[in-house]
Parts: structure tokens; sequence; C-alpha cells
């Protein structure tokens, strides 16, 4: 991974020249990318996230990317649903982001591999998107969470069996160890891929970090999450007690990296 920084006019972006000019068939840097009206024209969106930010799946030939533009919400979002304070181009939250994802990827850390940072300025404010490569084959734990434990009886599986949340636990400590504060770690930010191997995303306003009470923090609000997606509270509890299970155990060495 080589970033590269590009700048036309009031866009600037931050760029992983692997991905992109390294690549045979694929975009080449253009501030277009950053439109998704771009990608529209060219029919080249093949679906679409939930959430706030709108997120676009975009076929960019050998992968799939994921388009995320950056979106204000809670009470200032009445105010500008997509405008940011201009404090400085490395300081935005898009070059923020690019560099600790990019960091992470190189690490071995399961996460997408981050492929552009697009920002245009606007005065003293800007706009800004993230562009990552999209994980092929994988659900939300939310989903998971959702579908496994619907029901209120006892005659299915108990969350503290599931070993799949015990490498949720895992998962979370190797970050955890390398000093990522997640500040949004909530059931929906975690992936669940088709060989059953966790992956995190959306790391906007996280930061690397020395131990501290912040770890606590990070795993209190994933235990709210699950209490959003479990049928009861009791469920959403045992479910993360599997989770502290793994976290409080060695973690995991496996392979999570994504081909170039």
């Amino acid at each position: 991974m080589r970033l590269a920084t590009y700048q036309s006019g009031k866009v600037s972006i931050l760029y992983d020249a692997t991905s992109l000019c390294d690549a045979e068939h694929g975009p080449q840097i253009g501030a277009e990318l950053l439109d998704p009206e771009h990608w529209q024209r060219q029919g080249l969106v093949v679906g679409q996230a939930p959430g706030r930010g709108q997120s676009l799946f975009l076929d960019a030939g050998e992968h799939q990317w994921v388009l995320r533009p950056y979106r204000r919400g809670g009470l200032i979002a009445r105010l500008s649903t997509d405008h940011y304070i201009w404090t400085g181009l490395q300081r935005t939250r898009a070059f923020r982001e690019m560099r600790l994802t990019a960091s992470l990827h190189q690490a071995g850390l399961p996460v997408p591999r981050p492929i552009l940072a697009g920002v245009e300025r606007h005065g003293l404010t800007y706009r800004a998107a993230l562009i990552t490569q999209r994980l092929p084959q994988t659900i939300a734990l939310a989903e998971h969470l959702t579908e496994e434990y619907l029901t209120n009886d006892d005659t299915g599986s108990s969350p503290l069996e599931d070993p799949l949340l015990i490498e949720v636990g895992r998962v979370i400590r190797r970050f955890h160890d390398h000093g990522l504060d997640h500040v949004d770690l909530n059931a929906r930010n975690l992936l669940v891929d088709d060989q059953q191997r966790i992956w995190l995303i959306d790391l906007d306003r996280c930061r690397l970090r020395s131990p501290g009470t912040w770890r606590q923090a990070n795993l209190a609000r994933l235990s709210r999450s699950f209490q959003r997606f479990c049928q009861n509270t009791a469920t959403a509890a045992m479910a993360m007690q599997a989770v502290q299970l793994g976290y409080d155990s060695t973690s995991s060495d496996s392979d999570h990296s994504l081909t170039s």
C-alpha cells in the first residue's frame, strides 16, 4: 500500500496508489470518483447499504468498492447534514480515517482495504467521502444476533455457547491491544464473512491511544447495541458474556488480510 495525494481545484484526495494507479483495468484517480452521480451514470452502482450515510456499492472491476459520504446526525444535522468546519486538510475526518485504516490494514488487522479519501473545501467548511474495498460475503453481527436469538423460548442454542461471539471478543481484544479506540463499537460495525471471520468497519473519529478506561467504554457501547438486536435483555447479557470470554482469552492469530 502506497498513500499518495491528488489535488484539483477545491478537491483534495488521499489515495492508495497500489489500488488505483497500478490497477490494470480499475478507475483512475480523479474528483469524479467522489460523486455518486458519476457512478450512477456509468451504471456501476450495484447496491446500497442501510444507514445515515447512504453508502453505495460500486463495481470497480476486479473488486467492489464502498463509497461512503460523511453525514452528520443528531441536532447539528438540522444546520447541515454534510458540511464540517475546516481546520486544515490533514485534520479532516476523511483524511484521518484513511490514514488510520491504512495503518491498521498494514498491521494485519481485519479492516477493509482503504482506497481513497476525498475532501471538497467550501470556504470555512468542507464535504468529504471515503472509498474502501467491499468485504465480500459478509453480514453485520446485528443480523446474526437477530436471526440466531429471535425467540424467547429455551429451545435454541445459548449465546454463551456461540463460538462466533467468542471470536468477536478475541478480535476486539486484538484491536485494543493495538491501541484502537473505536468510539462507535456496535453490532452493525462488526461484520461476519462466510468463513466466520470478524471484520471491523467505520473508523470515523477513532484513534490510537494508550491503554485506559476507553476500552471498557467501547465494550459498554457494544453491550448496549446487543440489547437492540437480541430479543430480550437476558439474551443480550449472555451474548456479551460470550464476547467477554473471548476478549479475556488469548487473542486470535488468524490471517484476515484481503487479497491486494
